[in-house]
């Protein structure tokens, strides 16, 4: 029985992989989680498409007509990276939304039980700090899945998953906000998507900080159960002579997710089937403009970023 070879790219490492010529794509995720210890179901094997399609579990490698040491660029988190706030946004994604909200919840910020918990983040939480914060600048908080990069769909590099005009974004806002990443995922996952994304050595623009889900805390809801959240709280005590709710806005795909903030919270529509909406999507060329026609403004917090479409700054601002 022959066997095919190939590399799979994971991590900053290649692996050779054999696998039989007559086995399927699962034949291929179990010999690779045997080398890497990534589970088959957090294996997202970018370039390897079938008629332009994600590849199915069941198809026979021999269909891909791949070429001896053709590399495999995946990306995937270990298991002991991934905890359950990984996953919970998939779960509760579309659950709350504006009708939801009562008075009751947007007040949970004030609530003893989550003051303490933020206290205890603050208190342990260790950043993971890229760059020195700059003396006058305003706070611009981003999510990552889905708000920066599809990543569900398959493609062969990240650029194609990327949502359009990232990088110009970034650099428009550079000038006036110091830059937060937040992603309820592992640390790990984080940085290698921002490599891929290009972002980390992009030279208009710098990143300030990193956040993952360890920054997170949970909040009960009466309709909707346990939730995580990303309270701006802990940016606020860390970097307390920087930054507060004055001065901070934060974009997300999931509203609940700005549960505690929410008058600092804008929901970004989120950015799914790259192919299909890449080369219409045009979210954060309007948003852009958006944090430059606030940037001069004292309290970003008096705005109501839901309807940010509509702002117009005033004349005589």
């Amino acid at each position: 029985m022959t066997n095919s070879s190939l590399v799979v790219k994971w991590a900053g490492n290649e692996y050779k992989i054999n696998v039989a010529a007559s086995g399927t794509v699962l034949c291929l995720k179990k010999e690779i989680e045997s080398q890497t210890s990534v589970k088959i179901n957090r294996q997202k094997l970018l370039n390897l498409k079938y008629k332009g399609k994600a590849v199915e579990d069941d198809l026979k490698l021999s269909t891909l007509g791949l070429k001896p040491n053709f590399k495999i660029m995946m990306m995937g988190s270990l298991e002991e990276d991934i905890t359950v706030a990984t996953t919970a946004p998939e779960n509760v994604d579309e659950v709350v939304n504006d009708l939801d909200l009562t008075e009751e919840e947007i007040a949970l910020e004030n609530r003893e039980e989550y003051i303490a918990k933020i206290s205890k983040r603050i208190a342990g939480y260790e950043v993971k700090k890229l760059n020195e914060p700059r003396p006058g600048k305003k706070l611009l908080v981003l999510d990552i899945d889905y708000t920066l990069f599809d990543h569900r769909s398959a493609a062969e590099t990240g650029n194609e998953l990327m949502r359009p005009f990232l990088h110009e974004f970034l650099t428009s806002a550079y000038h006036d906000y110091d830059i937060v990443i937040w992603s309820a995922t592992s640390m790990k996952w984080i940085e290698e998507k921002m490599k891929l994304l290009g972002v980390t050595r992009n030279p208009n623009y710098k990143i300030f900080a990193y956040f993952d889900y360890l920054a997170m805390i949970s909040v009960h809801m009466p309709k909707h159960g346990l939730l995580d959240v990303k309270p701006l709280a802990v940016i606020w005590g860390k970097f307390s002579e920087f930054f507060s709710c004055k001065n901070t806005i934060m974009f997300d795909d999931i509203r609940r997710n700005f549960l505690l903030n929410p008058q600092n919270g804008l929901r970004i529509r989120p950015f799914r089937d790259a192919h299909l909406n890449r080369e219409t999507d045009r979210e954060l060329i309007h948003l852009a403009k958006y944090l430059k026609d606030i940037a001069a403004l004292d309290d970003l917090s008096e705005l109501n970023h839901r309807h940010w479409e509509r702002y117009r700054p005033s004349k005589h601002k």
